[in-house]
């Protein structure tokens, strides 16, 4: 029945293909016109119901709901970061100071910029000096401008010690390196403050024409430098690097595509109706998904790349089997119309196991591969449609039109060549002698790499390093060079990532600066004010004075942690009973109280209740419950920021009844990619059981076998096993983007498969003996599919080409998938197909034994 279905609707598009051609033509633009529409947000983000079993999440809520009301103030501002940096020397001087001023007078002439910015909108060094200089808190920046001009050389170096001395202030606005007691930086920042309604709800930041402005201006100051921390950067960076990568690689794609095509097709006409219908395709998946609101930057680049590899696919077995079916005097139309239904239904299986595979990331927590699975799962469908239609009625009209001025259009295909056959016939000859030796080692290889998955490593995303991008790239001529990463712009970037906090919050606050470590007991008689809570907070100061200042920011040789302890010295330092409560219950004179703690807490409470109340938890009757610690951050994110969070809290945590819980962004990513693991999990267990189910029941109707379905999807869970074990082997982590590309080896993998397990069915029902049949879909088949693997494999493979570390990892994920699917359909399916030949009487109508023709 479904073949009776293939057959009429194939008579159709080749009889009247040029109808078909106008037809599809007119759609394509209708669809084609979604890429027009507005671009919908990335969100990248984990949900936070996926979190809640997690101990960092735990602990986050917990913060949230016992510290976010002291912390956290009505917030109506959005703040952006502006850096002034010094070529040489210091910032601290004069010049620099007025440069600052007059970078910022200048903004303000843009409207833009003048009318949400709040009452005291800028802050930074420059301002605080001249205020000091003219003991006015209201001043405007002409007044503070004519100010610092005008000083003498010890009035604005006494200013300048005057600002600095505030502690918190200097350990902010200043870089890590600078000297505070000696005026000395090498660069400082500056705050921008505007009214929330300028802000953009999706960034929390500044409107991005806000921030353009800032950029833009900041771009005519050289010397001292001026850096913009805000959208305009990542924007101009992102559309650098994208150009070079496409100067770079696309060139060489485009190389390696004519090459291989025009080996596989030998024939020009071929590869252009080939290549026609695969820009289509992303005509259709790129207008579907704007459509449907899911045109993004990610999925705008992820979904088309993964279309292009199936519509190449679909396009050689299109030709192949044209070819191999066109006899020395069958016709055009009528070769057609049976060599595209033989292949239609192989399609939609495909289709339907691809879309299976896809969809299955709807269980996924992240947002981002949910839209990409829906995206991708367009582009698959748009496919099986152009691939039926548009391309059989191209090639018909095109052969018509050649065979019409006398040339032959009769052409071999590529697995029917003598070295190719040769080469693909090793599947058959190890499934005719030794199946189960063969099926035996596969199996065990793929379990052995399967094992791998709990041992890759696991990062939020990969971070672009500039010290990986090889010399000869940047030294290729023109625009193929990749210079990016040596731009001022990148250098000032990753100096204010490693130089200065994020802000000044802590996690209550809603910030990033500081990673918070939360402080409980497992004694709750006990509760944290003990000997032992005041050694952990002792602990976890020296840890963290120790620990890699890459991750934990020092500020000129000295962590300025918050906790408690920091707390009571400012206490001791300004109110002398307090410091004499401190010191009576201090028995070792460190300054940390080891008896009596309740009470020190207590008076500790009297004095600066607001300072207290945000580092401890105190309940309604007077007992405390936990501490906060604040450990200051520099804006580096990933797994090494978790490792050492962690290492702090584990040593504070040692040898006591305290827990302690590290929650920021390191933290926070960790745990993401803790439930994104296991999501995969879930996700290819959920997409095998599917396929498995919809193949068992189509080849139930097609071909009247339950079990060819399971035979078709073994090779599929051995590919997840392999790709597992070469991501292990290669050094790819496991992150957001290749935990998708994983589960998208399903949806590639299964293409080839269903192929070759759908052909060998056909030639038994042609009545070919088992082993004939097996060699002819091999052969035949096989032939498309290695033109497939090796045109998309290697396209993907030259990703590895491109600096930026997701790109790579998505070439060689994409790359290994296709290889190794390839080479178990071809080398590994034989034998699971003759062992199941063997054991049911599926197309015997020759009379002969597939053990007689070899098949054991």
């Amino acid at each position: 029945m479904p073949r009776d279905v293939a057959r009429q609707f194939t008579d159709f598009v080749t009889t009247h293909n040029r109808l078909v051609i106008v037809v599809m033509v007119v759609l394509t633009a209708g669809v084609g016109f979604g890429i027009a529409q507005d671009q919908g947000d990335v969100d990248e983000g984990i949900d936070d119901d996926s979190l809640g079993n997690t101990d960092v999440y735990d602990a986050l809520e917990y913060i949230e709901n016992s510290y976010g009301e002291s912390e956290r103030d009505d917030e109506s501002t959005v703040t952006t970061d502006v850096y002034v940096i010094a070529d040489d020397g210091s910032t601290l001087e004069r010049e620099t100071l007025l440069t600052a001023l007059e970078y910022q007078k200048q903004v303000l002439e843009a409207e833009s910029v003048r009318e949400p910015l709040t009452a005291d909108g800028i802050d930074g060094v420059p301002n605080r000096v001249a205020i000091t200089l003219l003991e006015e808190p209201d001043a405007d920046l002409e007044a503070q401008y004519d100010a610092l001009e005008s000083a003498s050389d010890e009035e604005l170096e006494g200013a300048i010690a005057a600002v600095l001395a505030e502690d918190e202030f200097a350990a902010f606005y200043l870089s890590a390196t600078a000297d505070a007691g000696e005026s000395n930086a090498e660069a400082f920042r500056m705050t921008f403050e505007f009214e929330e309604s300028a802000g953009d709800p999706e960034t929390g930041s500044p409107a991005f024409e806000i921030e353009q402005e800032l950029f833009e201006t900041a771009g005519a100051y050289e010397s001292p430098a001026i850096y913009v921390d805000g959208q305009p950067v990542w924007a101009e960076l992102n559309q650098r690097l994208l150009s070079e990568i496409a100067w770079l690689v696309i060139p060489a794609v485009l190389a390696l595509l004519l090459v291989i095509l025009g080996f596989a097709y030998r024939d020009l006409t071929d590869v252009l109706i080939g290549f026609a219908g695969t820009v289509v395709a992303l005509v259709w998946t790129a207008g579907l998904m704007g459509w449907m609101g899911l045109l993004n930057q990610t999925t705008a680049i992820i979904a088309p790349i993964l279309v292009a590899a199936l519509s190449i696919d679909f396009g050689f077995h299109v030709f192949m089997r044209y070819r191999e079916r066109r006899g020395p005097e069958d016709p055009i139309r009528d070769s057609l119309r049976r060599s595209t239904a033989a292949v239609a239904v192989a399609f939609v299986l495909v289709t339907v196991t691809a879309v299976i595979g896809f969809l299955s990331n709807q269980f996924s927590p992240v947002a981002l591969i949910r839209d990409l699975g829906v995206a991708i799962t367009l582009g698959v469908v748009a496919s099986l449609l152009i691939f039926t239609t548009l391309v059989p009625a191209l090639k018909v009209s095109a052969d018509g039109l050649w065979e019409r001025f006398g040339y032959d259009r009769r052409k071999t295909a590529l697995g029917k060549g003598r070295h190719i056959s040769r080469v693909l016939e090793i599947g058959v000859t190890l499934a005719r002698r030794a199946p189960i030796a063969v099926i035996a080692l596969v199996l065990v290889a793929g379990l052995v790499g399967g094992l791998a998955f709990a041992d890759l490593e696991r990062e939020a995303w990969q971070q672009f390093d500039p010290d990986d991008v090889p010399d000869w790239q940047t030294e290729l001529p023109g625009p193929m060079a990749v210079e990016t990463h040596e731009s001022p712009l990148v250098e000032q970037m990753e100096y204010v990532q490693t130089s200065f906090q994020t802000d000044q919050e802590g996690l209550a606050a809603g910030g990033a600066g500081y990673t918070t470590m939360l402080v409980t007991s497992e004694d709750e008689d006990a509760g944290i004010a003990t000997s032992e809570g005041m050694a952990a907070l002792e602990r976890g100061h020296e840890r963290a004075s120790e620990a890699d200042e890459a991750i934990v920011l020092s500020q000129n040789g000295e962590v300025r942690v918050i906790s408690v302890l920091t707390v009571m010295e400012m206490a001791a330092a300004e109110n002398e009973s307090f410091a004499a409560t401190l010191e009576a219950a201090d028995t070792n004179g460190d300054g940390v109280p080891d008896r009596d703690v309740d009470a020190v807490f207590d008076e500790l409470y009297e004095v600066e209740p607001e300072a207290a109340d945000a580092v401890l938890e105190r309940t309604d009757d007077g007992q405390y419950e936990s501490m906060l610690v604040q450990v200051p951050a520099t804006q580096t994110y990933g797994s090494d920021r978790a490792a050492v969070m962690n290492d702090i809290a584990g040593e504070m945590a040692a040898d006591s009844d305290l827990e302690v819980t590290a929650v920021g962004p390191g933290t926070i990513n960790e745990a993401e990619m803790g439930e994104i693991a296991d999501g995969i999990v879930w996700t290819l267990l959920l997409a095998l059981a599917g396929v498995l189910i919809a193949l068992s029941i189509v080849y139930r109707l097609v071909h009247g076998s339950f079990t060819l379905g399971a035979i078709t999807v073994i090779p599929i869970a051995l590919a997840l096993g392999f790709v597992f074990g070469g991501m292990y082997l290669v050094g790819q982590p496991l992150t957001m983007v290749t935990a998708l590309l994983v589960s998208i080896t399903i949806g590639l993998g299964i293409d080839y498969n269903i192929h070759l397990s759908d052909r060998f069915c056909q030639e038994l029902e042609r009545g070919q003996d088992t082993v004939t049949a097996l060699r002819e879909a091999v052969t035949g088949t096989g032939g498309a599919l290695l033109g497939s693997a090796i045109t998309s494999g290697g396209a993907f493979s030259l990703l590895i080409l491109v600096p930026e570390p997701q790109l790579t990892s998505f070439g060689v994920i994409v790359a290994l998938a296709l290889g190794v699917s390839f080479l178990l359909s071809v080398f590994v399916l034989p034998s699971l197909l003759i062992l199941w030949a063997q054991r049911t009487d599926y197309g015997l109508s020759s009379g002969s034994s597939p053990r007689a023709e070899g098949g054991g």
